[in-house]
Formats: C-alpha cells, sequence, structure tokens
C-alpha cells in the first residue's frame, strides 16, 4: 500500500486547459524532473524548491515521493507547485532520498491520475519514476506490458517506463540492471529521475534530447543532486558538477555516484528549443547562462534582418534577452513596451467575451506614452499558431505606434515534435501553410522576420549537428511510427 493524500478530484475544472483559443501561442514544455540523495537533509523540502525553480517548464501538477528504507511516502495534484504543497505535507514526507516531477501533459491528458512521480511495486521493493520528454514506440511497449498482466492505470507513457523496469527486476534483475534492459525497449525521448530503496537514478535517451543535470551539495559525505536544469540545484545551495550524458545512467547511493554508459551508440541530440526559450535565461548550458546565447541571437537578428526604427523591446519575459541583443547590434534604442502582469495564471473565473477578444491585455499591456508615434521593433522567440501575436500587434496599434516589425529570433516552426514539446497538427502550424509574407499579412505588421536555421544553430558555438531542430526541419533523429506520424504531419511540405 502506498500512502498518499488526495486533495482534489480527478478532473481539473480549468477550461483554459483545452480551449483551443486561450493556449498560449508558444511550445510548451513537458516537465521538469528532480532527484535527491541527501539522508541529512530535509530531502521533501529541497525537492519542493527544486520544483519550484523548475514550474516553468510544467504547471498542470506536481508530485513529490519519499524513501523512507522500503516505506514510500508521496503526494502529488493537479496545480503549481505551491499550490500542491504546503509545510504540513511536506512534514508527512520523512526519508533519505526523494524524486519530483512538475508537468505539463504530452502524452496523458491533464487529469490527476497522471501526475507523477509514477509508483509502481517490484520484487526488490517500490520505485518512483519521473519523466521528462516523450516516447514515441508507447504502443508497442503497452502492448507487452498488458500481455505480461500490468495493470496500467494511467494513460502516460511514463508509467510504462516504471513497468518496463519492474518487468525486468521482477524476472530477476537488480536495479541497474533491470532499468538498462527497459531503457533499450524504449524509444524517444527521456529524461528520468528514479527513486528506489537503494538509491536514485537519473537516466538520459542515447540522444539526450532533454536536459539533466547533476549537482553536489556542500556536505560530508558529498550528497548528490539531480535536476532538469541547473537553475533546480541553485535554488537549494547545490553546486552545478556536469551533465548526465547522452545514453548514460548515475546510481546515487550511500557509497556515492556511480555511472553507466547504458547505450554505446549515443549522439547527442539536445532540444534546440530549450536554448531559445524552455530553459530559465539563468541555467547554464555549454558552461554559460542561456541568457548570453539568447542576447547572442538578438545580434545575428539584427544583422540578418537590419530595420530602421526609434524602439526595440522584447515580448516579456522570453523575448528580453533577444531584444538586447538586437538593440546592442543595431544601435536601436532598448526600452520596455509591455508590462507583463505577473500575477495572471490559472483562473477558475472566466473572462466576458469583450475580454476574451482583447485577451492579450490581461497578460500584457502596452506602454501607450512610450509607443505612441514610434517605429517599434518587438523581438520575440517564436510564433506557434500566430493567435497571440496578432492580438498583440492590434494592442501596439491601438497604443498609437507608426509602425511594428517583427523579429523572431528561431526560424519558422514547421513540423510538430514528438519528443515532449506540446505542439500542434501541422496544419495548425501558421508557418507550415503560410510564407513569412503571408504570416506577415495576417499578423499586420510592416515587416517580419525570422531568424535563419544556420544563424540559430551557428550562434550556439556548439558542433551544429548535436542539436534536434526537427520542429524546423522535419529531421527527426529518433524515427517515428506512420501512425503516430500520420496523426500530426497532415502537410506533405511546408510552405516556408
Amino acid at each position: 500500500m502506498i500512502p498518499t493524500n488526495s486533495l482534489t478530484s480527478d478532473e481539473y475544472p480549468d477550461s483554459s486547459i483545452n480551449s483551443h483559443d486561450n493556449r498560449p501561442d508558444k511550445p510548451e514544455e513537458a516537465c521538469g524532473v528532480f532527484g535527491i540523495y541527501a539522508p541529512e537533509q530535509d530531502v521533501a523540502k529541497l525537492t519542493y524548491f527544486g520544483l519550484y525553480a523548475l514550474q516553468h517548464r510544467g504547471q498542470e501538477s506536481a508530485g513529490i515521493a519519499t524513501f523512507e528504507g522500503p516505506h514510500v511516502h508521496q503526494h502529488k495534484d493537479m496545480g503549481l507547485v505551491s499550490q500542491v504543497f504546503n509545510e504540513a505535507i511536506l512534514d508527512e514526507l520523512p526519508g533519505n532520498l526523494a524524486v519530483g516531477h512538475t508537468r505539463y501533459s504530452t502524452t496523458g491528458s491533464s487529469r490527476k491520475v497522471n501526475a507523477q512521480p509514477a509508483v509502481v511495486e517490484t520484487r526488490l521493493g517500490l520505485l518512483a519514476l519521473a519523466h521528462n520528454g516523450n516516447l514515441v514506440n508507447t504502443v508497442k511497449l503497452r502492448e507487452e506490458l498488458l500481455k505480461d498482466k500490468f495493470n496500467l492505470i494511467t494513460t502516460t507513457d511514463s508509467e510504462m517506463i516504471a513497468y518496463a523496469i519492474a518487468q525486468e527486476v521482477n524476472a530477476g534483475a537488480d536495479w541497474v540492471t533491470g532499468a538498462i534492459s527497459a531503457f533499450h525497449r524504449c524509444e524517444g525521448a527521456f529524461s528520468l529521475t528514479i527513486g528506489t530503496p537503494e538509491g536514485v537514478m537519473g537516466v538520459r535517451d542515447p540522444h539526450g534530447i532533454r536536459p539533466l543535470v547533476i549537482g553536489t551539495l556542500d556536505s560530508q559525505p558529498l550528497r548528490y543532486v539531480l535536476a532538469s536544469e541547473t537553475c533546480g540545484l541553485d535554488i537549494i545551495g547545490a553546486e552545478y558538477l556536469r551533465d548526465v550524458a547522452p545514453g548514460e545512467l548515475v546510481w546515487i547511493t550511500e557509497t556515492g555516484l556511480e555511472s553507466f554508459q547504458w547505450h554505446q551508440k549515443s549522439e547527442r541530440k539536445l532540444c534546440i528549443f530549450e536554448m531559445i526559450y524552455f530553459a530559465r535565461p539563468d541555467s547554464l548550458m555549454h558552461d554559460e547562462t542561456l541568457y548570453s546565447y539568447r542576447m547572442r541571437l538578438g545580434r545575428k537578428m539584427a544583422a540578418e534582418s537590419p530595420v530602421e526604427a526609434d524602439l526595440v523591446f522584447g515580448v516579456p519575459d522570453s523575448g528580453i534577452p533577444a531584444a538586447i541583443g538586437f538593440s546592442q547590434a543595431s544601435g536601436i534604442a532598448y526600452g520596455e513596451g509591455l508590462i507583463k502582469n505577473r500575477y495572471v495564471g490559472r483562473t477558475f473565473i472566466q473572462p466576458t467575451q469583450a475580454m476574451r477578444e482583447s485577451g492579450i491585455k490581461m497578460k500584457l499591456n502596452p506602454l501607450k506614452d512610450v509607443l505612441f508615434s514610434k517605429r517599434v521593433v518587438i523581438i520575440d522567440d517564436s510564433i506557434v499558431r500566430g493567435t497571440t501575436s496578432r492580438k498583440l500587434v492590434q494592442a501596439l496599434r491601438d497604443a498609437g505606434v507608426a509602425e511594428v516589425h517583427m523579429r523572431i529570433s528561431s526560424p519558422p516552426v514547421t513540423h510538430p515534435c514528438f519528443y515532449g514539446i506540446d505542439t500542434d497538427t501541422q496544419d495548425q502550424l501558421i508557418a507550415a501553410t503560410k510564407s513569412v509574407e503571408e504570416i506577415a499579412k495576417q499578423l499586420q505588421v510592416d515587416s517580419l522576420a525570422y531568424l535563419s536555421w544556420e544563424g540559430m544553430l551557428e550562434t550556439t558555438r556548439e558542433d551544429t549537428n548535436s542539436f534536434c531542430s526537427a520542429c524546423f526541419t522535419g529531421d527527426y533523429p529518433v524515427a517515428i511510427p506512420e501512425k503516430m506520424k500520420r496523426s500530426k504531419l497532415i502537410l506533405e511540405k511546408a510552405v516556408v
């Protein structure tokens, strides 16, 4: 029996989750994961703060599972980390190790039963798994598990990974050997933190599509932390050690950290959108903050697509570093043109029809006196459907701008993601059905330019072949089964 606290029903009564019109005009991340082995510390509270720092990666549900010897204590629910947990709940989660998760659903609907960590029983005890990414062979894996009479209670691929490990362990394998055997049956993107009675695992798929980092706590003996990003380490005072490598499993126990390269043909293909948009700007990748990379994107845009204007500003918050870089390279003054209401989140109160029609002002409000009669350059990181961008341009027009020039710090998104980003079917992606000129006309901007694919990759200052950019090119590093491909790749060829 697994102790749980259940505070709400399965259904989450927020219509914005399923409303096409209300969804942000951005790709949305799958989730954030966290893991820690630190018997001398309050692991539940440290995990809470780690998830708090990773909240941007998923806002639908959150959960923590702690291990106290063979006993697992867990709590998970729908909502933000700060809504799901409080001091009293964290006090009910004792233990020497923990794994945590904050979720945005990609495989499996937005219901409490699909919240993670996924906890399953094995012959060696309970296992708790938190997953960032998306498998592409879920149909085959599900059939294999059902044949072995596993009772799948969720609709997530994450639960299938947990049961695949249980299947191998129950057949006689130890934790590490069983996990490695299970991972060879999984295809797609998976960065995992896994809790067991003996220790914590951190795992990445052979392409390392989703990030996972290792940190150390200033303690004797040395203790280890796992997180999707370094910002999840910073908040608890852990020092960044290194990334978990593609195709690597790290096993953290009382004796320290062991590394197993479980896949011998690993080829790094980190999702480039992690660098452009998903990860927090203060997180480290390639020995620098992503803020620095995003500023370089802006400088590159200024070189590729110059324009005469009076003011440049970014769409808060993700467009701001690129806007600063654009300003520095172009000599156009940087300023704030939009103010973000940082307390707009999920609400159970539906706006009026009039508010919905001008809904952009609920989150972003133009500074009319700053913008009036100005030629402005507005910088954003991406356009997916174009719905929000059009409302934003109209709000700027209403504020009295003379000209609106839009610059996007990534190439046109022409293909859906199958590896853990929630994107629409291809026919819903504006750049898959329209040319740049047609998009500019629909958005009602005076000019529109995207950063080139080559410029985006060159600006990383890394091996340009070490990134997945399938959403811009359709070149998927992991083969997509035909049935899954047909569900999203509706068009044969993108226009742009």
